[in-house]
């Protein structure tokens, strides 16, 4: 079972280093800002395993989520974190949702 490790890393390294835009590349720099280069890899490569699985067991296509994937799903999160930044920053900051 050891060539699928490696296959799925050579993969997984290939998708977040060599393609724009997508899930698995936003997924790689998220996790490699916070473990290291390795540890993303194998993540990446464990998050392709398991959509193949998905994708063979329920006979559906791989739909590709996008870059933008965490910032959406996690859109109150990320306002919050920029707003205590600015707040680090001793700039004070008004919020209007937009038009």
């Amino acid at each position: 079972m050891m060539w699928l490790k490696s296959t799925l890393v050579q993969a997984a390294w290939s998708a977040a280093t060599r393609t724009k835009g997508t899930y698995f590349r936003e997924q790689y720099h998220r996790i490699r800002a916070r473990r290291g280069h390795e540890k993303a890899v194998v993540a990446v490569a464990a998050s392709m395993l398991t959509a193949a699985y998905h994708i063979l067991r329920d006979g559906t296509t791989y739909q590709e989520l996008g870059a933008s994937y965490f910032d959406k799903r996690d859109a109150a999160k990320v306002a919050n974190r920029l707003i205590r930044r600015l707040n680090d920053l001793r700039l004070q900051v008004e919020l209007k949702a937009a038009a």
